[in-house]
């Protein structure tokens, strides 16, 4: 018999939007010294405004909470809804 732990999708949203936030700062930050600068592109066609610069990197940093939060959030309603039927 196996038990189903529920996620709590606040808590996952948070963390995932402050690591997904982070990594991006990143990106942003390593592709200064030519690191990364392929990622740097997808970022900068994701969240508008997202560049290399201090501004560019609050902006992106910004967006990618949001989106970070948003989706983790959804990805644990949609686990915790499949783990219940199963």
């Amino acid at each position: 018999m196996t038990q189903s732990t529920a996620l709590d999708p606040k808590a996952l949203g948070k963390a995932w939007g402050l690591f997904w936030s982070a990594l991006v700062v990143f990106v942003g930050i390593t592709s200064r010294l030519g690191w990364g600068t392929r990622w740097e592109s997808l970022f900068e066609d994701l969240y508008p405004g997202y560049n290399q610069t201090v501004s560019g990197l609050v902006i992106g940093g910004f967006l990618a909470l949001l989106d970070g939060v948003f989706d983790a959030y959804i990805v644990a309603r949609l686990y915790n809804r499949f783990a219940a039927e199963s």
